[in-house]
């Protein structure tokens, strides 16, 4: 996994930067998260650096669930241990959004990608409108992305 954020392409930050810090005029880093990322956080018990917030679309929290479904199915996870991550996630502040702007740059990001629907275009919109970077579980769809918004490495949303 690579450990970086790209914005617009033309500047890099490696994890290991003050990117997730208080930049120079006091801006506070917001990062879009998916599902998996929130699993992760949960399953780690990881915790948040104080000059971050989370957001994601409006469906994070359900989104989740059918991870965490699918991993009990598979055999994967206890359903206890898979209750108890989606009670943590649930419990995190993340600021969830699903407006019809939120929806028309969703539409827009997954025709320009050609994906087949809209389902993983509405994190990039979220990232797009409302972070300064989104962070992704899934290194191939982090490699689609590349120019198209910005990308953080998990490790930048956790106090070290």
């Amino acid at each position: 996994m690579t450990s970086f954020v790209t914005r617009n392409s033309a500047t890099s930050f490696h994890a290991n930067s003050n990117v997730g810090a208080r930049d120079h005029d006091g801006h506070m880093t917001r990062y879009a998260i998916d599902a998996s990322t929130a699993i992760r956080l949960a399953s780690e018990g990881a915790t948040i650096h104080s000059h971050h917030t989370l957001v994601g679309p409006k469906f994070l929290h359900s989104d989740a669930l059918s991870l965490l479904f699918r991993r009990v199915r598979a055999g994967e996870l206890a359903e206890a241990e898979a209750r108890t991550l989606l009670d943590a996630i649930t419990t995190m502040k993340i600021r969830l959004l699903g407006d019809r702007v939120s929806r028309a740059t969703a539409w827009r990001v997954a025709s320009s990608l050609g994906l087949d629907d809209t389902f993983r275009a509405e994190y990039v919109a979220v990232a797009q409108l409302q972070a300064d970077a989104l962070i992704v579980g899934d290194p191939e769809f982090a490699a689609m992305l590349e120019g198209v918004v910005p990308l953080a490495h998990f490790d930048a949303l956790t106090v070290a």
